[in-house]
């Protein structure tokens, strides 16, 4: 994860596609939209998900076992869905390197952090 901080922070410095850090107002700013960036992105992703359940059930209206149909649908969504999460862990990338964060530790201490909770969703 480090290696693909490092990688997208000069990317997207070379792009001109980094946070604004000239002061607070253009922080402000590039930090909002980056966010609403974000967010279309993660829109994107639910809109392939929605293009699968679409599929799929078009699939089994013809004749095709649900199991079948949506292994069929996920392999035709596949590289569009690659896509639109590729460009949501840009845009966290993004974050994560203008407030200086380490994914990496942040992602592994988080889950120790979830797997110690006292309230976890109880499975039937």
């Amino acid at each position: 994860m480090k290696e693909l901080q490092t990688f997208t922070k000069q990317y997207q410095e070379e792009m001109g596609w980094s946070i604004d850090k000239r002061n607070y107002e253009k922080s402000r700013a590039s930090l909002l939209n980056n966010y609403m960036l974000l967010t279309t992105e993660v829109a994107e992703v639910a809109e392939e998900l929605r293009k699968s359940f679409n599929i799929t059930n078009e699939y089994i209206k013809n004749g095709m076992s649900n199991e079948e149909a949506f292994e069929l649908a996920s392999k035709e969504i596949k590289q569009n869905l690659g896509k639109e999460l590729a460009d949501c862990l840009a845009y966290i990338l993004k974050f994560t390197n203008f407030f200086e964060i380490d994914l990496e530790d942040s992602f592994y201490s988080k889950l120790e952090e979830v797997k110690n909770r006292q309230n976890k969703d109880i499975k039937l």
